[in-house]
């Protein structure tokens, strides 16, 4: 008797942890006001710095690029 093959799921490639490690780097970086004032290429920097290096935020390393 031949079965019918499964279903296959479409697969979602998007990592998780990779995208829940940016959302909290967001929030921090907001928390922390980099995203106040980016209306110049610094501060952009800055909020893009302080967005993937956000762990450092809390050791107190100031990311502004001044």
């Amino acid at each position: 008797m031949l079965r019918a093959a499964p279903l296959a799921r479409p697969r979602v490639n998007v990592n998780l942890v990779l995208l829940a490690y940016l959302v909290i780097g967001a929030v921090v970086a907001a928390m922390h006001d980099y995203y106040a004032h980016v209306n110049t290429a610094r501060a952009l920097g800055s909020a893009v710095l302080a967005t993937l290096l956000w762990p450092l935020l809390f050791l107190g390393i100031d990311l502004h690029i001044h």
